[in-house]
Formats: structure tokens, C-alpha cells, sequence
């Protein structure tokens, strides 16, 4: 399927913004951690857009037009095509990207055996579905439970799992999210419409260049019948980081509504 011109722009400036972070967090190390009642440490550091009401760290403008020129340069000299630049963000958006995770998260729904081999060894699990390299070659998947619920951030910068989840929104990126995730992870799921009882255990965990971290959330009520293919369907990029659940299907929700 083709993509308008004002598409295409959007994709150029979705990857220029996804670069200016990446540059300006180049060389960035760190420990883990985990916060909340009860909770245990984390080795190592980690669809839609979500709006919530905090505010959110914009990209410095020397770095956006440092991007920005060295784009227009490149295009200049005929080094790189910008229809390609949209294929690839287009890529990591909707193909390498979060239909991976979903795909991966649906297995383990479905499958008991390769969700106890997925919550061992994520890395070889997930690899077992074809997915894996570059910001995903150490990946470690926790999951979510009625009593734990897992939250991901990146404290430093923005080290994510691009093989399951494609490129980091910007959110995730904020100096608001990696600092509150990890000093008040209850307010910022709140702000994500996440709702927990006080007994919940939350565990925050922080990514680093060595190892990403993947939630495996809880299946929704109302999903026995449905095959692969429609729970993954029913997985978000949100619902794979922490910030969200995973709803249940439509037709529930439709049925529920009654007649006039």
C-alpha cells in the first residue's frame, strides 16, 4: 500500500527525533533497580502513542538541527534517498516493531511450554520465532501477574528492545518518564489509566545496552477461544512495556453494552 507525501514527512521526522535522542544519550551505563512493596532487583538496566499529563522532555534544538542539517546534506549529495529513510522507520513501526512482541506474547498465552522456555532464556525464546539482533541480543522477559505488576524504563536513555517493540516512543525517552518511573512508578501508571490495588507488587526495571527487558502481560478474561493470531491482535506496544493492560476482545465489551 503507498503513503502520501505528508505521511512520508512524518516518518523523516519520527526518525530524526529518534536520532537526535540516540545521539544525545551516546555512551550512557548504568545499574538496575527495583522499587515498590517487596520488591527485587533488576540485573542490568530495558502501538500507540499515549497522552497522558505530565510533561515531557523536548529534543534540544542544536541537536534537532544538527539532524536536521546533516539529513538535508546527505539528501543533497545523493548519499541517501528519503523514501528509503520511510521504509525503514515504517519497518521498525509497524513490522520489525511492536507485531513482534505481540507475537511473542501470544505464544506464550498459548503455548505453557514455551512460556516457561521465554521466562528462562528470553533471548533464545524469543529467537526460536525468528526475532532477535541488534538492541536485542540479551533479552529478559518478566511478567505480570495478579500480585506483580512489571514496569520498564530506561533511567539513562533510551535502550529498548527494537527486535520486539521497534523504536522507542517519546515518552519513554522523557527525563519525566525515567526519572517518576522509578521514584513514584504507582502516580506515572495512574497517569497511564493503570489502576493497581495497594497489595500489587511493582517492580521497575532498568534497561541498559546489555540487557532489554520485555512485560509479559496478563491474558485478558474472555480469550480462550481465540487462536494466535487474534491475541496478538489484542497486544500493545504499552501493554509490552508496562504502562497499559491488555484489554479484552471488542466483542465483549459490545455485547456488554445491551440493546436499547
Amino acid at each position: 500500500m503507498g503513503h502520501s507525501e505528508s505521511e512520508g514527512v512524518g516518518r523523516r521526522k519520527f526518525l530524526k527525533d529518534a536520532a537526535a535522542g540516540a545521539a544525545g544519550a551516546a555512551g550512557a551505563t548504568g545499574t538496575g533497580m527495583a522499587v515498590g512493596a517487596g520488591a527485587v532487583g533488576a540485573t542490568g538496566h530495558s502501538m500507540h502513542e499515549h497522552e497522558h499529563d505530565h510533561d515531557h522532555q523536548v529534543v534540544p534544538d542544536d541537536i534537532a538541527l544538527r539532524v536536521r542539517a546533516l539529513e538535508s546534506i546527505l539528501v543533497e549529495k545523493e548519499m541517501i534517498d528519503p523514501a528509503q529513510l520511510d521504509t525503514v522507520v515504517d519497518a521498525y513501526e509497524n513490522r520489525i516493531g511492536p507485531r513482534n512482541g505481540a507475537e511473542v506474547v501470544a505464544r506464550a498465552w498459548s503455548n505453557p511450554d514455551y512460556k516457561a522456555r521465554l521466562l528462562e532464556d528470553g533471548t533464545a525464546a524469543i529467537a526460536e520465532l525468528g526475532f532477535g539482533g541488534a538492541q536485542g541480543e540479551h533479552m529478559v522477559v518478566v511478567e505480570n501477574t495478579a500480585t506483580v505488576h512489571n514496569l520498564v524504563v530506561c533511567t539513562l536513555c533510551s535502550c529498548y528492545p527494537w527486535p520486539t517493540l521497534g523504536l522507542p516512543p517519546v515518552w519513554y525517552k522523557s527525563a519525566a518518564y525515567r526519572s517518576r518511573a522509578v521514584i513514584e512508578p504507582r502516580s506515572v501508571l495512574r497517569e497511564f489509566g493503570v489502576e493497581l490495588d495497594g497489595e500489587v507488587e511493582v517492580r521497575v526495571w532498568d534497561s541498559t545496552a546489555e540487557v532489554r527487558y520485555l512485560v509479559l502481560p496478563e491474558r485478558p478474561a474472555g480469550t480462550d477461544g481465540l487462536g494466535e493470531a487474534e491475541l496478538a491482535e489484542l497486544v500493545t506496544r504499552d501493554s509490552m512495556i508496562g504502562v497499559a493492560r491488555v484489554a479484552p476482545p471488542a466483542t465483549e465489551a459490545a455485547g456488554a453494552g445491551g440493546g436499547a
